[in-house]
């Protein structure tokens, strides 16, 4: 079987399996299916700390389980919620530095502190919306726009990329992929915005903002990966890699758009 067949049949297995999560379920299975996201990543992550040590590892887990829990017991107001999420879009500018100009630099201590950043916040931002009002089409939604990027970039790079975005952490990556998947988000923003209601142009502007930071998600896991040798995160997922692998573009881009859907008044 081909990689993109591999990829294709696997992406619709999920899609259905999140359906069935986001509509059919209650919403206490979509809680535990994201901190059992939260946690496999964290357990990914703790490989970028020394992959041989799995008592290091297991406490990791743990570390980010009770950052996790901490998160969620002190955002439970919006305004405090607020400042988890702008806490997160100050990580992913020092991120998107760290990637453009010091990608050699790090070491474990750093790799520990930035594994809680890029996981908790997400985790955190999506069980709130999905306790929302509408929330699992709020999360539906949100996670498609964010995706949106991702397999528009795929596409668009594979197709049209010649201009290396980070040769020194992804050399995959093309800017003309990154307008691809800015492109196709701004296209599910649209259409989403129409059908929730919601003002069409802060929303695409929003949903703009997501795809380009969820590119420096992926590109903050390819940094690691690169630090450590790994090519991919896992293996859960057959033509995707781990859990990390699918969760990295959502972990810097779902935050910033729930931020923003707060700052337009979408969501109270």
């Amino acid at each position: 079987m081909s990689e993109l067949r591999q990829r294709v049949l696997t992406a619709v297995v999920l899609a259905a399996f999140l359906l069935v999560v986001l509509f059919v379920l209650p919403a206490v299975v979509t809680t535990f299916l994201i901190v059992l996201v939260v946690l496999g990543g964290a357990w990914e992550w703790s490989a970028f700390l020394h992959p041989e040590r799995r008592r290091l590892r297991l406490a990791y887990v743990v570390l980010v389980a009770l950052g996790l829990y901490v998160a969620w017991q002190y955002t439970s107001g919006t305004e405090a919620f607020t400042w988890l999420l702008a806490l997160a879009a100050v990580w992913w500018i020092v991120a998107l530095g760290w990637v453009m100009f010091a990608p050699t630099r790090g070491g474990s201590a750093v790799s520990a502190i930035a594994g809680v950043l890029v996981l908790v916040p997400a985790g955190v931002a999506l069980i709130r919306l999905r306790l929302e009002d509408n929330g699992a089409v709020l999360v539906l939604f949100s996670l498609i726009v964010v995706m949106a990027a991702d397999v528009g970039a795929y596409f668009a790079g594979h197709r049209f990329g010649r201009t290396k975005l980070a040769p020194k952490v992804s050399p995959g990556k093309s800017w003309e992929g990154v307008i691809g998947g800015v492109i196709a988000s701004l296209i599910v923003a649209a259409i989403g915005a129409s059908l929730l209601n919601w003002p069409t142009v802060p929303v695409m502007w929003l949903a703009a903002g997501a795809a380009a930071f969820s590119v420096v998600g992926d590109l903050t896991e390819s940094l690691m990966k690169r630090h450590t040798g790994l090519k991919d995160s896992g293996h859960l997922f057959p033509g995707h890699g781990g859990v990390l692998d699918r969760f990295d573009s959502l972990s810097a881009g779902i935050p910033i758009f729930v931020l923003g859907l707060i700052k337009v008044g979408a969501l109270a």
